[in-house]
């Protein structure tokens, strides 16, 4: 079976977990979403870039999570989340899963 790479994983959990807490208005769930994933993708960095790596990408993307939401008064909530996702999917690649 094809392993997804840890850069959809990312991504997905902050699109997710926002659709998820959005569409269902409930924020807890949303929130479980955006931890699921991004418990699985900091074991996938860990995996492939080592600890260190894994560390840093976590930061971004709880970092990517919290900057969203000062960027979605300015831009509007999806566009904020897309970026986001866009950020840490973009930095997940090019750390863990460009080699491959």
């Amino acid at each position: 079976m094809a392993k997804v790479p840890s850069a959809v994983v990312a991504a997905s959990g902050l699109v997710g977990g926002y659709g998820v807490a959005r569409w269902t208005r409930q924020r807890p769930l949303g929130g479980a979403v955006l931890a699921i994933a991004g418990v699985a993708a900091a074991r996938q960095w860990r995996e492939s870039a080592g600890g260190v790596a894994a560390g840093v990408l976590s930061a971004a993307y709880v970092a990517a999570f919290a900057g969203s939401h000062p960027l979605a008064k300015k831009v509007g909530a999806w566009p904020a989340v897309f970026g986001a996702a866009g950020a840490v999917g973009l930095a997940s690649w090019a750390v863990a899963d460009r080699r491959g």
